[in-house]
């Protein structure tokens, strides 16, 4: 997971890279963003129930080939390739993630010594540490290293291919046979719809806005040095997501309000922040906002998992997971829907906008239910 998630976020912080050196316009890199989605929601909300009757293996290692041959098709170049790579990382992603996260959970739950709710935790991380490392790595090499746009790759090359051995060796958690079909019952659980569902778009609606947006706000203030910006601004909002998330499990496990609570004051906050530095157009506003967003979605992605393996019934927890991850990638439409509207508004505007719907669902999300 910590392999297939370095390769679906090392292309973020690319994306002024191929804006400046191969003259891709905003929308053809919003599109490759597109692709990515286009191929991972499909993959999640399929795969993810085919692993809850056939197993957890096949699924995750046929994912892990695929993440490696999506790496391989990007560092061709071209058009065609980067939307071809992209919708293979998407394809890769949407078969490990669910999959992938309750492979981690069961395999976590036949350890007598660690905590309940570990095993969302332990996937969080792992899918956080992959997601941030990524586009660091490959954003600091496209800045400096030669042939930037290939050699950008070569370290998820070589992180994916490590992992293949121990993948292989990995013990399988279900029989074949098991599960209940594609349909996920357990989606309209109450629980599920009101508590999980409305923050699960926060998730990397927080995460995409801090790395994809606000770089792209202060670009007159970071000149020659804006592709490794973008690279520090993902490092620092995943890292930060990452470091917060024992904190988050604890909060969760405790008490899911708690743990949604903490995670959306933090993306209320963090877009508070962001506004102000698009405003004053500061570097140092969007390292801030950086912070405060990787906290919030470091918060509401392991609450929201740890719900979501809590409802999830026998023989459908992969298929929950999957619809759990489907909603919080509707948050990758973000940059896209506040490009559009900043045609008719500033994007400080949109940001207070946001700081608001946050503390709205806030609001919807932790009211008392019978």
């Amino acid at each position: 997971m910590f392999a297939i998630g370095w390769g679906a976020n090392q292309f973020v912080s690319l994306l002024v890279a191929y804006r400046e050196r191969s003259g891709l316009s905003v929308g053809t890199v919003d599109a490759l963003v597109g692709a990515y989605a286009l191929g991972l929601i499909p993959a999640l909300l399929v795969l993810g129930p085919v692993s809850d009757r056939r197993g957890r293996a096949p699924v995750l290692r046929a994912a892990a080939v695929v993440s490696l041959v999506a790496t391989a098709v990007l560092m061709v170049g071209g058009l065609w390739a980067l939307f071809a790579g992209r919708l293979l990382a998407g394809l890769a992603s949407g078969a490990a993630f669910a999959a992938g996260s309750a492979w981690v959970e069961e395999l976590s739950a036949l350890d007598p010594g660690v905590p309940p709710g570990s095993g969302a935790r332990r996937a969080a991380m792992s899918l956080t540490a992959g997601f941030g490392l990524g586009p660091v790595v490959a954003g600091l090499l496209a800045q400096w290293a030669p042939a930037p746009l290939v050699t950008a790759y070569v370290p998820h090359l070589l992180v994916g291919l490590a992992v293949l051995v121990p993948l292989w060796r990995s013990p399988e958690t279900v029989t074949p046979g098991a599960g209940r079909g594609l349909r996920v019952r357990s989606a309209g659980d109450p629980a599920f719809r009101g508590r999980v569902a409305p923050v699960a778009p926060w998730v990397f609606g927080a995460a995409t806005v801090s790395i994809a947006v606000l770089p792209g706000l202060v670009t007159a203030t970071t000149p020659g040095w804006t592709v490794a910006f973008n690279a520090l601004v993902a490092g620092i909002t995943l890292g930060t997501g990452f470091a917060v998330q024992p904190l988050g499990r604890k909060l969760a496990a405790a008490d899911p309000r708690r743990g949604v609570a903490a995670g959306l004051g933090a993306v209320a906050v963090g877009m508070l922040v962001a506004a102000a530095a698009a405003a004053a157009t500061s570097p140092v506003l969007v390292a801030v906002a950086a912070v405060v967003l990787g906290g919030g979605y470091g918060c509401c992605l392991v609450a929201g998992l740890l719900q979501t393996q809590q409802i999830a019934p026998p023989g459908e927890l992969a298929g929950l997971t999957a619809v759990y991850y489907a909603l919080t990638y509707l948050g990758f439409a973000a940059p896209v829907v506040l490009a559009e509207l900043a045609r008719w508004t500033a994007y400080a505007v949109l940001l207070l906008a946001l700081a608001v719907l946050a503390v709205l669902t806030l609001a919807v999300a932790v009211r008392p239910r019978p």
